[in-house]
Parts: structure tokens; C-alpha cells; sequence
């Protein structure tokens, strides 16, 4: 590992910055050098907004992928090279609200009968009836388990908080007999090998290309189009749900974290339920038949 890259994964780290953070910014100054074809620390003003500019109208990265950019090279310059670059207090990457997609109750059983095999069927269906990240369900250890109290146990989840999360017992019936199939001591989803069946000595947790592999495979079988193929909408079909089943949202923010509220209580008109609920009560207040 090279010192200037050495350094700055020491700066993310003591600043308390979560893995997946620290290998984007680390990404994103090897990207600056590569634009500039120079190493970082000697890289110009000018240099680097021309590497912005290419970044923004020859790649036309998404305003996300800008904001990520952008943080990763501010956190490199005045921690790592101890610099003020003028031009970064001009990038400005404005965010876009885009209300996520949710699936219906019948889509997500289709899903899942349709994902195969065993393992990647309860890979997801954890995810849609925990209402957990993809990154959360595939670290997910064998004692976060209580299978008495019928609960999940979530380490540093949203918000870097830990919350316990209510587990149902028919996920529960198919995650043991899935790590039956390999009895790893620490992940309920270890890593695969090129046989394509679990390791009980691996050292890892399966892939997220894996995962997501065989969600797009999932999809395509079950004859669904291919937008939002991607785990996320199963996470965000949680809340929707159990809200229009007429789960209180107290209680639904006790397991999804203060943070998911929000995006929660916008959700839920997405869903048919929560649609004609809001149709009735609309026409009712146009006629006066609320109070």
C-alpha cells in the first residue's frame, strides 16, 4: 500500500468513517489521479477542475455520484495534504428526491418463489420480512438470532445506532434449515465457493454481486419489468406494508430507526392500500362527511 493512500485510510478511519465510505473516497482521489495523470499531492487548481468538469459533462455522473466526489476529494485535501483548494467551496451538486419504488404484496411473493436456490431464497426473503439493508443482511450473524423472543439483533444499523427488529417465524423456519446446510459459526450467509454451495470455513460473507445476481435472475422469472431490479425496493416494500396492514408507525420506527420515518410516511401512499385509503377519505372530506 502506498503512503499517500496509507495516510488517508488512517485519517477516515480515526474520523470514525464506515468502510464502505472509506473505500469510495479512497476511489475517488485514484480516479482524480488518473483523470490529472499525476499523484495527488501534486496535482494543481486547475488540474483539478478540469478533472471535475471531465467528471461532470464527459463521465455525466448523477448528482449522487458527484456529491460523492466531491466529499471524498474535500476529506482528502485539508486532512490528508493539509491544503485548501479554492475550487471546492464552488462545487456545488444539488441532491434530487426520488420516491422509491415499492413493490406490491403479490410482486414480492412472486420474488421469492421465484428466487432459487435455497440460500438465495432466504437471503431475500430476510430482507423483505426484516426490512434490513442488503449490506445489514449479509453480515448478519448467527447469535443476532433469538429465536424465543422472535427478534433480530442489528448492529450499528441506521443512524449507527443497534436496534433489535422483530423476526417472523416462518423466516425464521427457513433460516434454520439454511444453515443446516453449511453450520458456519458466525454468518447465517457465508460466502459460496465455485460449486456454488456455502463454506462452513469461510472467511466472508457472500458477495453482494451474488445477492444481487440472483434477485435480477428472480425477477426475470418472475416476469416483472426490469425497473428498481435491485434489493432495495424489497427493503422499502417493509414499512408500506405492514403500515397498510395497520401497524402503528411508533411501532414501525422503533425497528426502522428515527431517520426512516420520513421516508416511511412517503411510502405509503406508493401502495394500493394506502391509495384508496387516501382516495376515500378525500372524497369524504369534499362532501363533508368528516367531522
Amino acid at each position: 500500500m502506498r503512503p499517500l493512500r496509507q495516510h488517508m485510510l488512517a485519517a477516515l478511519q480515526r474520523s470514525g468513517q464506515g468502510e464502505r465510505t472509506q473505500e469510495a473516497s479512497v476511489r475517488e482521489v485514484r480516479l482524480l489521479a488518473q483523470c490529472s495523470h499525476t499523484s495527488p499531492d501534486r496535482i494543481s487548481a486547475q488540474a483539478l477542475q478540469h478533472s471535475f468538469l471531465h467528471r461532470q459533462n464527459v463521465d455525466s455522473l448523477a448528482p449522487a455520484s458527484m456529491r460523492l466526489c466531491s466529499s471524498g476529494i474535500r476529506f482528502f485535501s485539508p486532512h490528508v495534504l493539509q491544503r485548501d483548494w479554492h475550487t471546492l467551496s464552488l462545487l456545488r451538486a444539488p441532491p434530487t428526491h426520488r420516491l422509491p419504488a415499492i413493490r406490491s404484496v403479490e410482486e414480492v411473493r412472486r420474488l421469492l418463489a421465484s428466487a432459487t436456490p435455497l440460500h438465495h431464497q432466504v437471503s431475500c426473503t430476510t430482507v423483505s420480512s426484516v426490512g434490513l439493508r442488503r449490506h445489514a443482511a449479509l453480515f448478519l450473524q448467527v447469535s443476532a438470532l433469538d429465536g424465543q423472543r422472535l427478534q433480530v439483533h442489528v448492529p450499528r444499523g441506521t443512524g449507527a445506532t443497534d436496534r433489535d427488529v422483530p423476526l417472523p417465524a416462518e423466516t425464521l423456519a427457513l433460516l434454520r434449515p439454511s444453515w443446516q446446510t453449511h453450520r458456519h459459526q458466525t454468518w447465517l450467509f457465508p460466502a459460496t465457493g465455485r460449486d456454488h454451495t456455502h463454506s462452513p470455513l469461510a472467511a466472508s460473507p457472500r458477495r453482494r454481486s451474488s445477492v444481487q445476481g440472483a434477485f435480477r435472475t428472480a425477477t426475470h422469472r418472475a416476469g416483472m419489468t426490469t425497473t428498481g431490479v435491485a434489493l432495495p425496493p424489497l427493503r422499502h416494500a417493509y414499512a408500506p406494508h405492514l403500515l397498510a396492514a395497520g401497524v402503528h408507525p411508533r411501532l414501525l420506527q422503533r425497528s426502522l430507526g428515527p431517520p426512516q420515518r420520513a421516508t416511511t410516511l412517503v411510502s405509503l401512499p406508493l401502495t394500493h392500500t394506502g391509495q384508496a385509503e387516501a382516495s376515500e377519505r378525500l372524497h369524504a372530506l369534499r362532501h363533508g362527511l368528516l367531522p
